[in-house]
């Protein structure tokens, strides 16, 4: 089964990647849906608990807003990502196994930091999604998020540049929809024929 990363940054498009190849009846793990699911688990509540105190979960329920305030400084953010990412590899194994076991033969991992954790070393191939970063803002801003936010979200990952040169693979989004469906089509017919490098 070949596993293939699908990265890019906040507002580049993944999501509607994802989307799109879903629809095309693949495979996909998504770690953002997975890591608000493990928000739900009670170890997970526990060590949130531990490291940010107990305002931060209550009644079984992590207050999501609260914590945001304090996950985007980087001490603050490796806390939760060293609570958060082990759970959320070992939950990414479990499906793996049981999509190699039906016989799955290519599955997504929609990833958004990718290689700020270090995880492209486990993958097959990766697939940068990329737009231009104008376009981005424009996106995010739409999504009603402030500039600042913005700004301070976009400079805890990777640019864009960086991820495109370690990228087996780039899907530019600058476009209509239809062209992103034509680059995906080109992308799957390329994994099929083993044609990705």
């Amino acid at each position: 089964m070949m596993v293939i990363g699908l990265t890019g940054i906040l507002g580049s498009g993944k999501s509607t990647v994802t989307a799109l190849l879903r629809k095309r009846g693949k495979e996909v793990i998504d770690l953002d849906a997975l890591a608000k699911d493990s928000l739900n688990w009670k170890e997970t509540q526990d060590d949130i608990a531990k490291a940010f105190g107990p305002a931060y979960v209550s009644g079984a329920r992590v207050d999501v807003e609260k914590l945001r305030g304090v996950a985007f400084t980087k001490e603050n953010l490796r806390v939760l990502e060293a609570i958060i990412h082990p759970r959320i590899t070992q939950e990414i194994r479990r499906r793996l196994d049981v999509l190699e076991r039906k016989g799955t033969p290519m599955v997504f991992i929609d990833h958004p930091l990718l290689f700020e954790t270090g995880f492209f070393r486990r993958l097959d191939k990766i697939v940068v999604v990329t737009a231009a970063m104008d376009t981005i803002r424009e996106r995010l801003k739409k999504r009603g998020m402030d500039p600042d936010d913005i700004e301070r979200r976009l400079s805890f990952q990777i640019s864009l540049e960086v991820k495109e040169k370690m990228a087996d693979y780039i899907i530019d989004n600058n476009g209509t929809e239809n062209r992103l469906e034509e680059q995906i089509d080109r992308l799957l017919e390329k994994v099929t024929n083993g044609e990705v490098s």
